[in-house]
């Protein structure tokens, strides 16, 4: 029998969000001479941190059509996290031959899932491209999240006349429910607290994942054992009985109320009854909002960037240094900031990123800024893309000076205020924050992160260098949560990583990028279903595909 002991069933592991991926096309190249083309889509993944393609999937093949819309779908694994690159091939079916190569090339496209989810309603329309000189026609790609049962039950329950166990007292009864497996076993998914000294006990109401009652099975068994708690962890047995999902959804009824049962006692006393019994008080259905269902909403994930140009960096025309513009490779900044805005970007509708640094002198009278725009443009700090970013970024090096204090509450205060002016679930600001070192108002900047904590944003501290980074540890509220003047955090809203640890030996930047990025980029969906579910904002009807929401920028106002 599974153990008894601690375990938290709202945090235990999970699949991961499962994609639905339907495919049409429109206006495909007509191949064949006395019909139509027949055309298959086949669906490849480029692996993490790889070159290297393999052929996921294919749709079945429809005869005689240039606008085909296929049936069979396509079911991927979703990591917000990770950039699942994929690339759909086109082909008319000539032959009877499973080897794809021997059929009419028609086009492909490349994307990733994230770009497909983070469209408007999760549709995404792209050209089919591959055949110079030639219009290939387009391809339209749908995603939806498949249901993986994610309603929350809350329910709660009373006992009557449970059988006393205890010499000098009552009964301390608990319940320990299991949900039944299909070999016959049981598997442990909630424990009720403890009511001392007690034979009619109320226990509080609970609340539990439907999945992990049942498994999205409504009539598969829920046995629930009662026990009499012992100090020394040796709990006596009070008594059994057996349930479902579908039964307790009836709620407060004659059906929901259960006869406590102790096999052994039956088998030996004849005119035993039962142990007691149990009644379901109440029992309520909650739907769990996922991430994907507030970007299908149209929430958009509002991306603003911010460079350490402090002088502990180095002189960047050294190759010592943490900016240092080497010809052959990134430097650790360029590629922290391109291997986590490659993936926000997809779920980003304008790709406009503010972008800005701090710690340097600006020409040309050499004052000090903790927030300047990378473009040099204080009424529209937004950059185009990533691309741009960087290229931003590569052409402050050469203007600014490096200096000092390294000071961290300018930006994120000014984050702060854009997030400020949109708290009504359309817009979740991320803010990335690269540096090099120890934190100089780490006073002020606990502040702003307390403060950020009641906003829609979640900020992102990549470490680079060789520095010891205790002080960022503080910030990431994993362990204990950050506080100022007395004031604790309402989120865990920071997530700190030093880059160093995510360094491929090999030298393989590709793969030291895609590591990076699926560690800092890990909480940022639960860090916006804490917001929500906080402000108790629900996730948006999936817009047409026609409207697109408009987004604030968050402007200069240093």
């Amino acid at each position: 029998m599974a153990s008894i002991g601690d375990f938290d069933p709202l945090h235990s592991t999970v699949p991961a969000t499962k994609i639905e991926v339907t495919v049409s096309c429109r206006n495909l190249l007509d191949m064949d001479t006395f019909s139509k083309s027949d055309p298959v889509v086949v669906l490849y993944i480029q692996g993490i941190g790889t070159k290297e393609w393999r052929e996921y999937g294919r749709t079945e093949v429809i005869d005689n059509t240039l606008n085909p819309d296929f049936v069979r779908k396509f079911v991927l694994d979703f990591f917000f996290e990770e950039k699942q690159n994929l690339r759909f091939d086109v082909y008319n079916v000539d032959t009877r031959s499973s080897n794809i190569s021997k059929h009419d090339f028609l086009g492909q496209t490349f994307c990733t899932l994230g770009e497909i989810i983070g469209s408007t309603g999760s549709r995404m329309e792209r050209t089919l491209s591959g055949i110079p000189g030639k219009k290939c026609g387009t391809i339209i790609l749908n995603a939806e999240e498949l249901s993986n049962c994610r309603d929350i039950a809350t329910m709660q329950l009373c006992a009557n006349k449970l059988d006393k166990k205890d010499f000098f007292g009552k009964s301390d009864p608990f319940l320990v429910f299991y949900r039944s497996n299909e070999d016959g076993t049981f598997t442990i998914c909630h424990k009720t607290e403890v009511i001392k000294n007690t034979l009619n006990p109320v226990w509080q109401p609970f609340t539990i994942p439907v999945r992990a009652l049942c498994n999205g099975d409504y009539d598969r068994t829920v046995k629930v054992d009662v026990y009499d708690w012992d100090r020394d962890g040796s709990h006596d047995f009070i008594g059994e009985f057996t349930t479902s999902y579908r039964e307790l959804s009836r709620g407060q009824s004659q059906f929901n109320v259960y006869e406590v049962l102790n096999p052994k006692k039956k088998g030996k006393k004849k005119k035993y009854v039962n142990s007691g019994t149990v009644t379901l008080l109440s029992f309520k259905v909650e739907s769990e909002y996922t991430f994907v269902d507030f970007i299908r909403g149209g929430t958009q994930l509002n991306f603003t960037v911010a460079i350490d140009f402090t002088a502990s960096n180095g002189n960047p025309a050294q190759p010592t240094s943490l900016h240092y513009m080497s010809p052959y490779q990134m430097n650790a900044y360029a590629m922290a900031l391109k291997a986590v805005g490659e993936i926000i970007q997809d779920y980003d509708s304008d790709k406009l990123f503010p972008a800005y640094g701090f710690g340097a002198k600006l020409p040309p009278d050499g004052k000090i800024s903790h927030a300047f725009p990378l473009n040099g443009n204080s009424e529209n700090p937004n950059c185009v893309g990533i691309e741009e970013v960087l290229e931003s970024y590569f052409q402050s090096l050469r203007k600014v000076q490096l200096y000092g204090p390294t000071n961290f509450a300018p930006v994120i205060n000014q984050v702060a205020r854009a997030a400020q002016d949109v708290t009504d679930g359309s817009q979740y600001f991320v803010l990335l924050m690269i540096t090099d070192g120890v934190i100089s108002d780490m006073v002020q900047t606990k502040e702003a992160v307390v403060n950020a904590s009641s906003l829609p944003m979640s900020i992102i501290i990549v470490g680079v260098g060789p520095a010891e980074f205790d002080a960022m540890e503080e910030l990431d509220g994993d362990e204990v949560r950050v506080s100022s003047r007395g004031r604790f955090a309402e989120r865990d809203i920071v997530q700190f990583v030093p880059f160093r640890d995510y360094i491929d030996r090999s030298g393989n930047q590709i793969l030291s990028m895609a590591r990076l990025a699926k560690d800092v980029l890990a909480e940022i969906p639960d860090q916006l279903l804490s917001f929500m579910k906080s402000k108790e904002i629900k996730p948006r009807p999936a817009p047409p595909a026609s409207s697109m929401p408009n987004k604030p920028s968050v402007n200069m106002r240093i």
